[in-house]
């Protein structure tokens, strides 16, 4: 920094403030000690001015990789809510730090927050670890979780309204005359615990009808096409109706039924969850409940910043309807 001004002709502190795009700086004299900076191949640390800022700039997006085995992380609807994330830090000039190592326990987040790794979290589904991050969300970390939204939580979260979603789809099974119900998906998630309580509501809602709701406890491609082969094969009677947490669940109970001949629309009903791009293009094409992923990722950095600020931001629940296709 030294050589920089001294052949700019101009002060050390000028040097740094003009580097750094401080408005003290006019536009003339900034413009020279850039050109002097690329010149002697000199840039400037950002990693050290945050430090001696006390800031790290840059936030940490923590995937639940151990929730999402045999690939489900790879989810479509994941890299939407990433590309929403990504777009409003880029406009605040913040660094994404994606999934850090070591935070599956609460000493994980509090030694990367302590340490100015990151300035705040934004977790990507509670899946398994709502208890993990209840807790630490009770150190004063800074975060906000994409997921089932509670009055009585001690964090933020942002989401769509899990059990309504649970509910349209049982609606849209009545309406179709569907009676027996297969729901797939984990329920030790705690939103896709709250999608299938919602459909249950609807099925012992219903006065006088019989209404049978199977399940099929998993989350990966691979495992639902399997599994729901060889549910459709040991079976008796065929579901009429099948509600996926996801889209891309919805796809594989699609692959691995039509092998067998039971086809949807024809044989069943069927509705996914979170509307992606691929849903309304597949064939065919699949009717879904969606989340508004276009505004959540904003959303989550927005109450992230309130968070920073000092402030304590109310969850947020996202618009939650169903999208009838041809499912």
């Amino acid at each position: 920094m030294e050589d920089v001004a001294r052949i700019a002709k101009v002060s050390k502190p000028t040097v740094s403030r003009a580097l750094s795009g401080s408005p003290l700086v006019n536009a003339e004299t900034r413009e020279r000690v850039l050109a002097v900076a690329r010149e002697q191949g000199y840039a400037l640390n950002r990693h050290a001015q945050n430090l001696r800022r006390e800031r790290a700039n840059a936030i940490a997006v923590v995937l639940d990789f151990g929730s999402h085995r045999q690939g489900a992380i790879g989810d479509p609807f994941i890299f939407e809510l990433l590309a929403g994330i990504s777009e409003a830090l880029s406009v605040r000039d913040l660094d994404l730090l994606l999934s850090p190592s070591g935070l599956d326990t609460v000493e994980g987040f509090v030694d990367l927050y302590q340490s100015r790794g990151a300035d705040g979290f934004i977790v990507l589904g509670q899946g398994t670890r709502d208890a993990l991050l209840q807790k630490v969300a009770r150190k004063n970390i800074p975060m906000v979780v994409w997921g089932a939204v509670s009055k009585t939580s001690s964090y933020c979260a942002v989401g769509s309204d899990n059990d309504l979603g649970g509910r349209l789809a049982g609606e849209r099974f009545l309406a179709h005359g569907r009676r027996r119900w297969l729901f797939v998906g984990s329920c030790q998630h705690e939103e896709i615990r709250l999608r299938f309580e919602g459909l249950q509501a609807v099925a012992k809602a219903n006065q006088g009808i019989k209404i049978d709701v199977l399940s099929i406890e998993s989350m990966a491609f691979s495992a639902i096409h399997d599994q729901a082969n060889a549910y459709l094969k040991a079976c008796v009677d065929p579901p009429d109706a099948v509600f996926a947490f996801s889209d891309t669940a919805a796809m594989a109970v699609i692959g691995a039924f039509s092998k067998e001949g039971h086809l949807t629309p024809r044989d069943y009903s069927l509705v996914g969850y979170n509307d992606i791009p691929p849903a309304a293009h597949f064939t065919p094409a699949i009717t879904t409940i969606a989340q508004q992923t276009g505004v959540a990722g904003a959303l989550l950095v927005e109450k992230l910043m309130q968070t920073l600020d000092g402030s304590r931001p109310r969850p947020a629940i996202l618009p939650t309807l169903l999208v009838a296709r041809q499912t």
